[in-house]
């Protein structure tokens, strides 16, 4: 059949041809025309033309033709737009475009198309026209796989879609839209010019959000987890995530309880909020709503990382449960072409490190964005193109059609229990209030909003239709709407006379790092667990260069040797592993680490496959997973973000190829990662690895943007630190892990510490101790009396430091460097003991590589001055104010990097009447 269309391009002379070729010899003619006369062989039965006829054969060309069309363009034909505008049509849909008539339908049979059960092309044509140009628009033909194609073409037009609501069903549907529609129009009179982006013109999201977790539940889903903007949220809320009308009447009157780490919160159409459901048949569905800015999509990808941890099987290694739990993802019409996290999270959908087995997505679609009309915010003809770049199925559906939406969320549940993947439904609706309720949208759209104000609600269309259909009796649905305004007016006046909220927030200062934990591990078990690591089946093969340095991570445990980077940070998560703390890193190249530093995932150079070590440390060890990640910092960092909300028993990380591509993905620092806390009180413990240092790689190579993260933090809301050496990174990963406050840290990592030996740890600094935030100077700290000049630094900038005045080039005695590890939270005991130690120094001197205007020292500079006083000198070492972090060539950066190495070394000059110098910091 699928040659029919383009032999119907043609002329009869050529099929006669071609016959005559293929009867003489079938080898004679390729594959597609066997075919075509093999199927015209069968044909020999119709009536009163002869099978072999090529304007016959020509008809049924043009018939094949059409329905295909219908398959592939009928959504063009479907009345989607609830405000009357035609569709946009095609001229494919109509038999003249293929050279033929309707008659000529009549004359074909059914079985000529592959429809037995159809008499004629005609009754098959019409039954085709009925399920694609009818309620719902289908977009499926774009999928590569013919399997998924060919289940589509089985369920729509074999019938597996014509379940419709039972009367019972369509009731509680009025009803729910009633509540719908009632809320809103209770606050629009209750509270008048307040925002609450209202969800009138796109009602029926709720009903189909509930048939959603009704069918998910009875698939047996346990968790049901949800992302969307503002558009709606309070309503969803209050209808899904049961939270009372009460609590909604309270917001807008201000009062409110704490929901957060601190007492500034977040809009009411910001929150988040989670329920417990019950189902039809008994069982129980967990169902959460995620918090999320006004950065529209933002909260996408964070909701596929809460998904996938959620399908984690409880009590069982390594193992998911992809049909546990549904991830729901609501966007707009304008941000969903506009905002490139949408592309970029539709990417992660079947990659093994991200896939969660499928997201309903719906686009809540109001035919506008803010007053850009969809002409002006979008080069595509539907607001959901971008997703067929991903093969995901769409449908269109007009969102006053109740039952048609409800029933594109079963076939959308099908589809993800069939085939694992995403589906996406277009609701095409409207908004009937402007972008919010103190705006006018006349101004910018008069001819819409016109014809929105003369357009009845769904709920009145919804319950006019059921009058017709007689399933409820006249003026029924106004008796309901009568009744449930009755109940909010009673709500509304017992929370007007209701005292405010005690609103108390949390302590912040719980969250900082908390109760000390025990980071040192017995030598015996790091020993063990090298070996573990160090261990491959005998028939792998991994590459010989590769072997020899793994190899030297044996010796390295002994008194000869050292431990580096890499190697620390395996025996840090060894050690949480086998002590069931799950680990889970992501990143552009994560897997080796992109300085070769890691080699997690060992290849047989043989054979290609791979293998893990830390994943086959004991058959009890918790999972340990390693991804390479997409080209993305943006979606992978929110995953990331999102796991360790939803997985509190997990080291989750994030490594970025380079530091300074962390602001890609500014936003999700900005909005998730260092606010969570004080906007949600929501939890998060992922950790930021961010490769930093100045070597001469210019100025996208150098820069993590110190300054940034130290600028947003507050309240305890997260950690940052520089270790400097690997056991500092040793220890600070296994506070993070084990420590109960959970809050984010963010890491500046090292490049060419990675292997440096005088950066190297031993053993010993493993297994006693812990992280210190702050690490005297070792040699200086033995005559604190000498010193007049104490040296504060992070980082890389102090083996610069040393390396100077090992060569000898500069003197020590008069010079204590101290680094200071940590940065926030403030080690401020340990720097006044530091500063008591050195009782009798001049100066104090903050170095560091960055400029002036980026690095920690805006940060620290008030700090120190107040653990000093105001007689002391604070001088600033470093590069001066940049526009730009680094040099772009080598000479320029080794001349700033030796000029600022030997401004901090300089000797001082002889005292002045012994008076110590009072200059403030400059």
């Amino acid at each position: 059949m699928t040659v029919l269309p383009i032999i119907s391009a043609f002329n009869d002379g050529y099929v006669a041809e071609m016959q005559e070729r293929f009867e003489r010899d079938p080898a004679s003619v390729d594959e597609s025309w066997r075919q075509f006369f093999a199927m015209a062989g069968q044909l020999r039965g119709a009536p009163a033309v002869s099978a072999a006829d090529p304007a016959y054969l020509r008809k049924i060309a043009g018939a094949a033709a059409l329905v295909q069309a219908i398959r592939q363009y009928g959504h063009l034909g479907v009345q989607v737009d609830p405000l009357g505008s035609a569709p946009a049509g095609a001229a494919e849909l109509k038999c003249e475009f293929h050279g033929i008539t309707e008659a000529d339908l009549a004359t074909i049979p059914g079985s000529a198309l592959g429809f037995d059960s159809d008499a004629t092309a005609a009754d098959a044509v019409a039954r085709l026209r009925g399920a694609y140009q009818a309620t719902i628009g289908f977009e499926f033909e774009h999928i590569e796989r013919d399997a998924e194609r060919a289940w589509f073409r089985r369920v729509i037009e074999e019938g597996d879609m014509r379940r419709t609501l039972t009367d019972e069903e369509k009731r509680a549907v009025l009803r729910r839209l009633t509540e719908v529609d009632g809320l809103e129009r209770f606050l629009g009179r209750a509270y008048q010019g307040y925002k609450r982006f209202s969800i009138e013109g796109n009602d029926t999201l709720v009903p189909m959000l509930e048939a959603a977790i009704e069918g998910a539940a009875a698939a047996g889903a346990r968790e049901v987890v949800m992302a969307m903007a503002h558009r709606g949220r309070i309503n969803v809320l209050t209808h899904v995530l049961d939270k009372p009308v009460s609590a909604v009447f309270e917001e807008f009157e201000g009062k409110y309880a704490a929901n957060a780490a601190s007492d500034t919160g977040d809009v009411k159409y910001h929150l988040g909020a989670e329920t417990d459901r019950e189902r039809k048949g008994g069982e129980r569905v967990h169902v959460s709503l995620m918090p999320n800015p006004s950065h529209l999509e933002m909260v996408n990808p964070v909701l596929e990382g809460v998904a996938r941890a959620q399908q984690r099987v409880p009590g069982t290694l390594r193992v998911l449960d992809e049909s546990s739990v549904l991830p729901i993802a609501m966007h707009g019409d304008a941000a969903f072409p506009g905002e490139g996290v949408v592309a970029e999270t539709f990417n992660l959908s079947n990659l093994r490190g991200y896939r969660t087995g499928g997201t309903l997505h719906i686009i809540v679609n109001n035919q506008i964005g803010f007053t850009t009309d969809p002409s002006e915010g979008r080069s595509t003809h539907y607001a959901s193109d971008l997703a067929k770049g991903f093969e995901v199925p769409i449908l269109h559906v007009n969102g006053d059609d109740a039952e048609a939406c409800i029933a594109s969320v079963w076939l959308g549940l099908a589809y993800r229990e069939r085939f694992g993947k995403d589906f996406l439904i277009d609701l095409v609706g409207y908004r009937r209030q402007g972008h919010n309720e103190a705006d006018e949208p006349v101004y910018t759209q008069p001819m819409l909003y016109a014809a929105i104000k003369s357009h009845p609600t769904t709920r009145e269309l919804w319950g006019q239709r059921l009058t017709t259909e007689g399933v409820i009796e006249p003026g029924a649905t106004e008796r309901l709407d009568a009744d449930i305004q009755a109940q909010f007016e009673r709500i509304h006046e017992q929370v007007k006379s209701k005292a405010a909220v005690d609103s108390d927030p949390i302590d912040a200062g719980a969250l900082e790092n908390g109760s000390p934990v025990t980071t040192a591990v017995p030598a015996e078990q790091l020993i063990a667990l090298n070996e573990r690591m160090l261990s491959w089946p005998s028939d792998f093969h991994p590459l010989p260069k590769l072997a020899r340095v793994l190899e030297r991570r044996r010796p390295a445990l002994a008194s000869e040797g050292g431990v580096d980077w890499g190697h620390a940070e395996a025996l840090a998560w060894a050690s949480l592993l086998i002590n069931g703390t799950s680990v889970r890193i992501s990143g552009q190249d994560a897997e080796r680490g992109t300085f070769s530093h890691r080699q997690s995932v060992l290849h047989d150079y043989e054979s290609g496959k791979t293998y893990t070590p830390l994943q086959h440390l004991s058959e009890d060890a918790a999972p340990f997973e390693i991804y390479n990640s997409p080209l993305s910092e943006v979606a992978v960092l929110a995953f990331e973000y999102g796991y360790s909300v939803a997985s509190p028993d997990s080291l989750v990380l994030w490594e970025a190829q380079f530091g300074d591509f962390a602001n890609v993905a500014q936003c999700i620092i900005d909005q998730f990662i260092s606010s969570d806390g004080a906007k949600w009180g929501q939890d998060s413990g992922v950790v930021l690895l961010l490769p930093h240092g100045y070597e001469g790689q210019g100025p996208e190579h150098s820069s993590a943007r110190l300054e940034r993260f130290l600028q947003m933090c507050a309240e305890n809301n997260m950690r940052v630190a520089y270790p400097s050496t690997p056991a500092q990174y040793f220890h600070i990963l296994r506070r993070q892990a084990l420590n109960t406050n959970r809050r984010p840290l963010v890491l500046m990592q090292p490049k060419s510490l990675l292997r440096l030996p005088l950066a190297a740890s031993h053993l010993s600094d493993l297994v006693s101790g812990t992280f210190q935030p702050v690490i005297d100077d070792a040699i200086a700290s033995r005559s604190p009396e000498k010193v007049r000049r104490l040296v504060l630094c992070s980082g890389k900038i102090y083996y610069d430091l040393l390396a100077a005045i090992e060569a000898g080039g500069a003197s020590r005695e008069h010079v204590a460097i101290v680094r200071v590890d940590e940065l926030y939270p403030w080690p401020h005991e340990a720097i006044t003991a530091v500063l008591e130690r050195y009782a009798d120094i001049d100066e104090v001197v903050w170095t560091q590589e960055e400029p002036r205007n980026m690095g920690a020292w805006s940060f620290v500079s008030p700090r120190l001055r107040g653990a000093v006083g105001n007689a002391m000198t604070i001088r600033y070492i470093g590069r001066p104010e940049r526009a730009s972090p680094a040099e772009g060539y080598a000479a320029p950066h080794a001349e700033q990097q030796a000029k600022l190495v030997a401004e901090t070394l300089a000797p001082l000059a002889p005292k002045r009447g012994g008076a110590r110098a009072t200059t403030a910091a400059r």
